[in-house]
């Protein structure tokens, strides 16, 4: 198994940018995905962003030209957050999935079963 651990969290004002930074660590494999999540107050968390085993990003159509992962060798990943609005608040989750098939847009809760506990972030209007 691994462990991930989100940092960089905080809180902005309206049009501010924040950077999020995921560490995983255990056993990292080299082909994986990994995809950060986002759980507004009161609601389920939703896939905002994911980087898939050849390095290619996938975005939801609310953070585009907004948001920006990427992955720094097999077990970093970051999500550079510009522009940021009063719904991006939230806790923001890293998650991890180990598979050489994981190509495209892994973007769905229940296609990960390795979870950070969350950074939170909060941008006032």
């Amino acid at each position: 198994r691994v462990q991930l651990k989100e940092s960089g969290g905080g809180s902005v004002q309206a049009g501010g940018s924040l950077r999020l930074s995921c560490v995983v660590s255990g056993s990292v494999v080299r082909n994986s995905c990994i995809a950060w999540f986002h759980r507004a107050p009161g609601k389920d968390p939703k896939g905002v962003a994911g980087i898939d085993t050849r390095g290619d990003p996938h975005y939801i159509d609310s953070v585009k030209g907004r948001f920006t992962i990427s992955r720094d060798n097999d077990n970093v990943s970051y999500l550079q957050m510009n522009s940021l609005k009063p719904e991006d608040t939230g806790t923001y989750y890293c998650a991890y999935r180990p598979d050489v098939r994981c190509i495209g847009p892994y973007l769905e809760v229940n296609e990960y079963n390795d979870w950070g506990k969350g950074t939170q972030v909060t941008v006032s209007a």
